[in-house]
């Protein structure tokens, strides 16, 4: 995309549908707008906050072990091996490592993925802790429009925790994959003259079918996330986005605006598509890290951050067979790590993280556009990364 135009072999834009196949994704994820269209979620007009540094050169120096490896990788071979485009670390409050490559810059803003899911399950128990929303009431009772489907008969914290029964795949690799049937009916694009199928999520959503029992098990499906997202918009009143902004965006003095792309009738995607700046989500990791306060203000009670803390159902889990995550679990839209640091994180496809250490005091949040969309392929390098970041800075205290 370089060039007043750039060449046709060069060009990323519509008709095309490839634009998040690799090596475009490292271009796509910084210009979602520029493709589709999209909500604000506004910071308002006052002046940010802005964040105090402590930068600390001797996080360069640092290296680790990957999983199933026998072979050293440094700092530096891990940015690359990640295909890190934007790396925020913070401790005790402080920015003490800042990084952007590739198409990111600190005025920039970067697709934030599955990441998205976190701060829409963030916003649901901030609901339930203050009593405006009931997490063990079936969805049906809140939304009536999905009665007949596989939601209805769900209760709102099966739907948080994902622990629905859906007859729906996720399988990006697989062309027949349910996901591309959503992603078909959620585009706001015009729709192909012989299209026939659902028109925007919420209509989607009314034909996702029931397999199995709820509460049994722990399956990944993006489903989950909107449907919560219409749950959240029904019994506040307000959109995901415009949510996003009074609760979040406009008390923590971001920086920017940030923005979610929208389907056809204007719902934002809450299961992936938000797009922000590096340093804004830092914020959200120090408000997470502190249990609801930013700056001596007590922006939710802390009861919703030790809620996702506790964890979800490690046996519903573990039947998922997430390998790189043993032990772990999923609460809240957050998935909980059970180590010994009592990490947690928001976990978007290609790499992205916000990454919360309380033991270390650390948030630690990277954009990145990995070749492919599996965290499992990233993990290997990524999770060792982190904990050998908490370990330095703890050892340094």
């Amino acid at each position: 995309m370089t060039g007043f135009p750039p060449p046709d072999d060069k060009l990323i834009a519509h008709p095309q549908s490839n634009y998040f196949s690799f090596p475009k994704l490292r271009w796509t994820v910084c210009h979602i707008r520029e493709l589709l269209p999209t909500t604000r979620i506004s910071r308002g007009i006052g002046a940010p906050d802005p964040l105090p540094y402590a930068l600390d050169n001797g996080i360069n120096d640092i290296s680790f072990m990957p999983m199933g490896s026998d072979t050293q990788m440094n700092w530096r071979e891990s940015l690359a091996a990640n295909y890190t485009d934007g790396l925020l670390i913070l401790h005790k409050g402080k920015i003490v490592y800042e990084y952007y490559n590739g198409c990111l810059s600190e005025t920039g803003k970067h697709a934030a993925m599955s990441m998205t899911k976190s701060l829409t399950g963030l916003l649901a128990e901030v609901l339930v802790a203050e009593g405006k929303l009931d997490d063990e009431a079936t969805v049906d009772s809140l939304v009536p429009e999905l009665k007949n489907s596989a939601f209805g008969s769900a209760t709102v914290r099966q739907v948080m925790d994902m622990t629905t029964a859906l007859d729906y795949s996720e399988d990006y690799a697989d062309p027949e994959a349910d996901i591309w049937q959503y992603s078909a009916a959620a585009s706001p694009l015009p729709k192909p003259s012989d299209y026939s199928g659902p028109e925007g999520y919420f209509e989607y959503l009314q034909t996702v079918e029931q397999n199995g029992d709820h509460g049994d098990a722990f399956g990944y499906r993006t489903v989950n996330s909107d449907a919560l997202g219409w749950i959240i918009a029904r019994v506040s009143g307000k959109s995901v986005a415009n949510l996003l902004s009074e609760r979040l965006w406009n008390p923590l003095g971001t920086e920017q605006d940030a923005y979610m792309t929208i389907d056809a009738k204007g719902t934002p995607f809450a299961g992936g598509g938000l797009s922000a700046g590096l340093r804004d989500l830092g914020r959200i990791g120090l408000l997470m890290l502190n249990k609801g306060k930013y700056k001596n203000r007590q922006l939710f009670p802390e009861s919703v951050v030790n809620a996702i803390q506790a964890g979800g159902d490690k046996k519903a889990f573990a039947k998922a067979g997430y390998t790189t995550l043993p032990g772990g679990s999923y609460r809240s839209m957050w998935w909980i790590f059970n180590n010994a640091n009592g990490a947690y994180a928001a976990r978007g496809v290609h790499g992205q993280t916000i990454y919360i250490d309380p033991t270390a005091n650390m948030v630690l949040v990277r954009f990145a556009s990995f070749p492919n969309a599996s965290n499992s392929k990233i993990d290997p390098t990524s999770l060792p990364l982190y904990q050998a970041v908490a370990d330095y800075l703890m050892n340094r205290d």
